[in-house]
């Protein structure tokens, strides 16, 4: 899905440790721009403009703008960070006629019919890998869980894409489940302990009177 969000660029015109040093410092990630039929370009943007279009998901490209060349439609590829900062980015060019592979949020919608009788959702997965054109990949996929009873499982299988749109993950893929919570029996353990103490004095002395 297209966004009308951009990011401005600047071309790395120098490779020395020293200059990565200094563009992190003042708030700039080196960064990269890789695809087919493209030359890699090394860029550097700005770390906090980099977070914001981060955020509208890696599903979602957006135009690079680097400065004094071209607009290049991109998706985020990989955001690496070092002790809580981004310190490098690779960017992938997208090319509106071939098909992408990317990760999709997942947003689980409804209240799932196990977990008004005790059982707990538990998300194994927040994200499904898919397939398709640019245009077509949504900003997320929503799966209504509310069928979902105790002991019931959510497969990639299960999930209903969108028009275009091709599962690239595992169908067996477990994305959410529901389960009872482990509760203990007390009187089941009282039961217990009582045995085992019942033991231990047939196997010493008789007790006194």
């Amino acid at each position: 899905m297209m966004t009308t969000s951009h990011l401005e660029a600047v071309r790395r015109q120098d490779f020395a440790r020293s200059s990565l040093r200094e563009l992190r410092t003042s708030g700039r990630v080196p960064a990269v721009v890789y695809g087919a039929q493209t030359e890699s370009i090394p860029v550097h943007v700005d770390a906090k403009e980099l977070i914001r279009v981060s955020r509208t998901g890696r599903s979602e490209f957006f135009d690079l703008k680097v400065e004094g060349g071209e607009t290049i439609p991109v998706l985020i590829k990989d955001i690496q960070q070092r002790a809580g900062q981004v310190v490098h980015a690779d960017f992938q060019k997208v090319l509106k006629n071939k098909p992408l592979r990317v990760k999709v949020p997942l947003q689980l919608e409804g209240t799932p019919e196990g977990t008004k009788i005790g059982g707990i959702l538990q998300v194994q997965a927040t994200e499904l890998e898919v397939e398709g054109l640019p245009a077509d990949l949504p900003a997320a996929i929503t799966v209504d869980v509310t069928s979902l009873g105790t002991g019931d499982k959510l497969l990639a299988a299960d999930v209903k894409l969108p028009d275009g749109i091709t599962l690239i993950a595992s169908p067996e893929e477990l994305l959410a489940s529901i389960v009872l919570p482990r509760v203990v029996d007390e009187d089941l353990l009282t039961s217990d302990e009582a045995q085992e103490t019942g033991e231990v004095v047939a196997e010493g002395e008789t007790p006194a009177e």
